[in-house]
Order: structure tokens, then C-alpha cells, then sequence
């Protein structure tokens, strides 16, 4: 089924529930991890993809096409993912920052994390990068993100997601040689 195809079976009441089920079944794996690279921790991804996907389903009237779907639901995705941090953050009385570091540092107790000591000092490196410099990083870096595709996801210009990217990349090349 094509994006346009699957548009129009979420947009018809008749088909919707079954096109809906297409939807999860087609993107919930990579919002998940696209999620999961915000939150960190698997249990927390979890709950921020069903929030997501009843964002989607209860707003999928109000798509307008602007965008491609898939776009519009990775900014969801976002943008849920994003508020979780920030309103663990303020249940902690801290910043966000901080609650990711805690996040963090309790990775190799999460039974879901699989990376070896590589993959754990360039998570250490990337939580140390500003919140949208780590969106622009893990999209592009692990997810190959198209530099278009990703400024109609976080509704920013190509020039200042290359810019954030290169920034980013340099940060992290620092954290790694000095750690």
C-alpha cells in the first residue's frame, strides 16, 4: 500500500481501524527507536509510541498533506518524546539535561541495552550535545535521514540542520578523545 493509498483508507471511517493497523504494523518499529534514541530507555519508548500512535489516530483527520506522512508522524513522535523528557524533568524538580544523564547512567541495568562499551561512551557523548543537536545527530547519523525530510520533521531550515550536525559531530569527536 502506498502513502497516498494508506492516506486514504485512514481518512474513509469505514477503513479506518484496519488502516490503522497497517500504519502501526508498517512504522511502529522505526518510530520506536527513533523515540527510543530521545528517552533512552526502552520501557519509556514504549509508553511514548502508544501516546503517539493515539496522537495519530486521533488527529489523522487533521493531516493535511502538506507534509509526508511519515514526516508528520516522526514530528509526533518528537514532539511526545521530547515532552516525556521534559515533564520527567519537572516531576525531578531538574532540567532536563540532568534527567537525561540519569537516564543514561542507569543504561547498562536496562535489560533491553545491548551495545558494548563503544556504543555506551558515544551515548555518553551524544547526551552531553544540546537537546536539537541530538535530534539532528541521531536522526542523520543512525537513522540517514535526508536533510529535507528531517526540516519537515523538526520545522527548521536545511542550512541550520547541517549546521547543528557538524557542530555535533565535532562535540562528539571531542567527548571521545578526551573520555
Amino acid at each position: 500500500m502506498t502513502e497516498q493509498e494508506l492516506l486514504s483508507a485512514l481518512q474513509n471511517p469505514q477503513t479506518l481501524n484496519t488502516a490503522f493497523k497497517a500504519l502501526v504494523q508498517t512504522y511502529s518499529q522505526q518510530l520506536y527507536w527513533h523515540i527510543r534514541k530521545i528517552t533512552i530507555n526502552h520501557d519509556d519508548a514504549n509508553d511514548v509510541l502508544q501516546n503517539t500512535f493515539l496522537k495519530i489516530f486521533k488527529n489523522i483527520h487533521k493531516f493535511k498533506g502538506d507534509s509526508k506522512l511519515y514526516s508528520w508522524m516522526y514530528r509526533i513522535a518528537t514532539n511526545e518524546a521530547l515532552t516525556f523528557i521534559k515533564q520527567r524533568a519537572k516531576k525531578c524538580n531538574s532540567v532536563t539535561e540532568e534527567v537525561q544523564q540519569q537516564i543514561l547512567e542507569n543504561i547498562n541495568s536496562d535489560v533491553y541495552f545491548d551495545g558494548d562499551a563503544a556504543q555506551l561512551k558515544l551515548q555518553k557523548a551524544i547526551a552531553t550535545l544540546p537537546q536539537k543537536q541530538q535530534l539532528v545527530f541521531n536522526m542523520k547519523y543512525f537513522d540517514n535521514h535526508k536533510y529535507k525530510d528531517m526540516s519537515d520533521i523538526l520545522e527548521t531550515s536545511v542550512g541550520a540542520l547541517k549546521a547543528s550536525y557538524h557542530i555535533a559531530t565535532k562535540k562528539i569527536e571531542a567527548f571521545l578523545k578526551n573520555n
